[in-house]
């Protein structure tokens, strides 16, 4: 790892290019399709960013949010409607997120365990089926406002690019390394986070355009 870089002037240069994300988008009252709003404000909204955790999951946001859209005009985005609803049904309501016969059974999972007003944590979210590290910590992070940085794989790519972090290391070491070489400040995490995909999507794509990059001076791969 590049020790002498330091992880929140990297923060500091996407912020100042892209500006505030305000992740996690949820639906506002009235409406059906997420908006980026600044998160979460009731426990349906938070019910609504678990869900969309898991329906973004080898998708694009785009996708999974047309699903969150569908459950909303149903009236089928709460625990109570999702875990009545027969997987078949609920597969097609959500069909535009793929895998959508999978991620129905792990939405249904995921419906009981808010059902059972288990205590919230990163160990209760692991057990569950379809829960891995990444869509806990996003979860509990934009939901829940606990101080998990989400590693993700526009992580790997744009900061195994720059040379701070190595292709074989786990998502445990990455996530330890974020979370102890920034400020302790939960929006610091979400909006990094946020940036990273946005940085992603915009420019550290699979073909990477560098020429224009914000972060192309101190990053190995050019």
């Amino acid at each position: 790892m590049k020790k002498s870089l330091k992880l929140i002037d990297i923060f500091n240069v996407l912020e100042n290019y892209y500006g505030p994300r305000n992740w996690w988008p949820v639906t506002p009252s009235g409406k059906n399709y997420p908006e980026y709003t600044g998160g979460p404000e009731n426990d349906g909204q938070r019910f609504e960013v678990a869900v969309g955790a898991v329906l973004t999951q080898n998708t694009s946001w785009k996708n999974a949010a047309r699903a969150i859209e569908n459950l909303n005009r149903s009236n089928n985005l709460n625990p109570e409607a999702i875990a009545n609803l027969e997987d078949m049904e609920l597969g097609q309501i959500i069909r535009s997120s793929g895998y959508y016969n999978m991620k129905a059974g792990k939405l249904k999972v995921l419906a009981d365990y808010f059902l059972k007003k288990i205590e919230i944590s990163r160990e209760s979210l692991l057990q569950l089926y379809g829960i891995g590290p990444e869509t806990a910590d996003s979860i509990l992070l934009y939901a829940y406002d606990r101080p998990c940085f989400v590693i993700d794989a526009y992580t790997r790519r744009i900061f195994g690019r720059i040379g701070i972090i190595d292709a074989d290391e786990t998502y445990e070491s990455i996530r330890e390394y974020f979370e102890t070489n920034l400020p302790f400040d939960i929006r610091v995490f979400k909006e990094y986070h946020a940036l990273i995909v946005e940085h992603a999507k915009s420019f550290c794509r699979k073909t990477p355009h560098c020429r224009d990059c914000p972060l192309h001076y101190i990053c190995d791969f050019k």
